[in-house]
């Protein structure tokens, strides 16, 4: 049987972007979760910085058959947790397999891009 998703994410390069000064193209970053299967998860989310203690046990739920996109330059989290800017990493464990990924919107350039990175999972 093939399993949909992972219980563990890892992505190793958060760094908030400036938002910019163009209302229609607002630097951010991103994580999009899907869960697949037939059960809601439970999620927990750790933020690893470089130079202090992570912040752990950030709380949220992702419904069955449904996806979620949370806004990492905004409050979130049943804690409602806001990232500093400044490099971060973020632990996403979940009580069953998801699949999930990291995006970047970065406008400090005319030619922005957005792109979006698969994490490690196991």
């Amino acid at each position: 049987m093939m399993k949909n998703g992972a219980q563990n994410w890892v992505f190793c390069d958060g760094d908030l972007p400036p938002q910019g000064t163009d209302p229609d193209f607002i630097g951010h970053e991103a994580l999009m979760m899907t869960n697949v299967g037939d059960e809601d998860a439970e999620i927990l989310i750790d933020v690893l910085f470089e130079d202090k203690d992570p912040e752990t046990g950030i709380k949220l739920q992702l419904k069955a058959k449904r996806v979620v996109c949370i806004r990492l330059d905004r409050p979130f989290g049943e804690q409602q947790f806001q990232i500093p800017f400044g490099q971060y990493a973020l632990h996403v464990k979940s009580n069953v397999p998801i699949c999930a990924v990291f995006g970047r919107c970065d406008v400090r350039q005319t030619n922005l891009a957005y792109y979006s990175v698969h994490g490690v999972s196991f």
